[in-house]
Formats: structure tokens, sequence, C-alpha cells
């Protein structure tokens, strides 16, 4: 896993399907149904450090991109 994309793959084999329409919503509720999923134990803990790593990286450059504007 080395992409939002590969997160969202992760997310499609739980049925779970993101897109608000705008990048930086999509990575935060991202975030948040991979931690439902931790909590709920249908996720391991190497799969769950590893997309959310992703997610926050992206999501720092993402607000960057945006403050600049």
């Amino acid at each position: 896993m080395d992409s939002v994309y590969d997160v969202g793959q992760l997310l499609k084999k739980f049925g779970i399907y993101v897109y608000l329409g705008k990048r930086e919503y999509d990575i935060e509720m991202m975030e948040h149904e991979l931690t439902e999923l931790f909590k709920h134990s249908l996720l391991d803990r190497e799969n769950y450090a590893r997309a959310r790593s992703i997610l926050k990286q992206e999501l720092m450059k993402e607000k960057r991109i945006n403050n600049q504007h």
C-alpha cells in the first residue's frame, strides 16, 4: 500500500466507497472509515497504521496546496 488510491481499494474490499467531491474531505472520511474498521477488529494494526500514515501525509500536502491559493 503506497497511495491514497491503494487505501481506497482497501476500503472497497469492505464495501466502503468514499467520494465527497473534494480531495481533502475524501481523505478525512477515509481516515474515519479506517479507524472504524480498526475499532471493530476488521483491520489489523499493520494495515491500519500504514494506511493512516499515507492519508496523514496526503492530507498535509493537500492542506499546503489549499493554503497557497
